[in-house]
């Protein structure tokens, strides 16, 4: 079932198994598409971080103290895909994943992406943003400058966290590889979309 175009650490069957998925990446990375993609391959329930945790409508961020008991109702689940940041929970959501994926994408393909988004959606709100938090181009300033300040810091800390997570984990350096990656899920379910093999025994 190996596939050449990615390589997972750790048993070559983990991926089909999984049970929860734990997905992290900049943004524009691919994150929030490679989760809804993981979900409908092994039939699991799809969280976002800035869905269901971060951004309450109008784009007002929810309280600090109303995240982390939000995040850990979904980890106590027995199945999830959960993408998105929040750091401060990786160790919550790494405890309970039987499974990590690493999205990590080019720089300047990750700010293309996030930017062309934007533009596209202008006006409408994603499905893996939260109710009454539509895009506009008056939000890229900001993020522009929030990539430049913390890009660095950030790639150290997803970098640090794969490293030295203990479970089987994939890092998937480009959207070529999310495909493949994607494309092997489907090959080891071998029942079509939302299926998944049945466990061993």
């Amino acid at each position: 079932m190996a596939d050449p175009s990615f390589a997972c650490q750790g048993p070559p069957d983990a991926p089909v198994r999984a049970r929860r998925v734990m997905i992290i990446g900049g943004s524009g990375s691919g994150k929030s598409t490679t989760a809804r993609a993981i979900g409908e391959k092994l039939g699991l329930p799809v969280f976002h971080m800035d869905r269901e945790v971060h951004w309450l409508p109008g784009w007002v961020e929810r309280d600090k103290a109303e995240k982390t008991p939000i995040v850990e109702a979904i980890v106590a689940r027995e199945e999830w895909v959960f993408e998105g940041g929040h750091s401060s929970t990786y160790p919550q959501r790494l405890a309970r994943a039987d499974l990590l994926v690493w999205t990590d994408a080019p720089f300047w393909l990750r700010l293309w992406r996030v930017t062309w988004r934007c533009l596209r959606d202008w006006g409408k709100t994603r499905p893996d943003m939260a109710e009454g938090c539509p895009e506009h181009p008056r939000q890229l300033p900001e993020f522009w400058r929030f990539l430049r300040v913390n890009r660095r810091r950030i790639d150290e800390r997803l970098a640090a966290t794969f490293a030295a997570a203990d479970l089987p984990k994939v890092h998937l350096r480009s959207f070529r590889e999310i495909d493949a990656f994607v494309s092997h899920l489907g090959r080891g379910a071998g029942s079509g979309p939302g299926k998944r093999p049945a466990p061993n025994g």
